[in-house]
């Protein structure tokens, strides 16, 4: 990151009641990167994912290695229409999930982007991802979901915008 480069907060969602996804819509095209910090807690056994720009098709890859201290593991997806941003970090009942992501060049036109996903989990391990979004549209929606079940009522999801010098 250059120096001077700032995270300027850009939208904050906390939630006030249980919800299956979480959206962030007409995202500025100001900023060099993003960065989302996401909290939260989950009713049921699930993986979160991400959807950008409202993307249903096959347009994502992932790569995941996660780790619970005994174990490590890793997963690919190929061409995927849910790309989870852990595999192995949010599959218990009740789960908790933290997860910071950086999303790469997000407002650039000429190139497909990358996201990088931090994510840890108190009942499974932590994870590392990354994940190409194959597009060169700049991302200007990005919806969080769940395979089954609802995000806990107090979960937040925040978002920044880098500036780079």
């Amino acid at each position: 990151m250059a120096a001077g480069a700032t995270y300027t907060p850009i939208a904050t969602t906390t939630l006030a009641s249980a919800q299956s996804q979480v959206d962030f819509t007409s995202i500025s095209a100001s900023y060099t990167d993003l960065v989302l910090v996401m909290n939260t807690k989950g009713s049921t056994t699930n993986y979160p994912f991400l959807q950008l720009n409202g993307a249903t098709g096959t347009s994502y890859s992932t790569t995941t290695i996660t780790g619970s201290g005994t174990t490590a593991t890793s997963v690919r997806q190929s061409n995927t229409v849910n790309p989870y941003i852990s595999s192995d970090a949010a599959n218990t009942t009740g789960f908790e999930f933290n997860a910071i992501l950086h999303f790469q060049n997000y407002s650039n036109t000429t190139t497909y982007k990358t996201v990088l996903v931090r994510a840890n989990s108190a009942s499974t391990g932590t994870g590392a991802t990354v994940l190409m979004y194959r597009s060169t549209s700049a991302i200007d929606t990005i919806t969080f979901k769940l395979n089954t079940g609802t995000y806990s009522i107090g979960s937040t999801f925040t978002l920044y915008g880098i500036v780079a010098a």
